[in-house]
């Protein structure tokens, strides 16, 4: 009986050290984080486009997010570089077409409301993803 102790006691000293290692688990990739939202009123004029992106359309469209995924694929499919699948390297996107994309949905990406994303932080988004176009 004694010998079975011994085994048991063994066994449970080489789990202790596997708990400890469990209990910091390293940070969530990018994608999974979302950016801290601005702070000011929503629906305030002049906010920070990127900080703005960043927070409402980053678990998407920043790097390894389901929408970049998507659009790799897209992008390579017309000859474009996979670079610019991020939309934040796009230099083709005008704030017109930012804001119908983000209203209606395209593909796997759903509409998003005026609750989700108010129209003036979706001006600003589209103002920063267009780059004045």
């Amino acid at each position: 009986m004694a010998r079975y102790g011994k085994t048991a006691l063994a066994a449970a000293l080489m789990v202790v050290p596997a708990a400890a290692v469990m209990a910091d688990p390293p940070p969530p990739p990018p994608y999974q984080m979302r950016a801290a939202a601005p702070a000011g009123d929503r629906l305030a004029a002049g906010r920070d486009g990127r900080a703005l992106f960043e927070n409402h359309c980053g678990y998407c469209h920043l790097t390894f997010g389901m929408g970049t995924n998507l659009l790799v694929k897209q992008r390579l499919a017309v000859g474009a570089s996979p670079a610019t699948a991020l939309l934040a390297n796009r230099d083709d996107l005008t704030a017109a077409y930012v804001h119908a994309i983000v209203r209606m949905g395209k593909g796997a990406m759903p509409p998003q409301t005026r609750v989700d994303v108010t129209d003036r932080e979706l001006d600003s988004i589209a103002a920063w993803l267009g780059r004045g176009k």
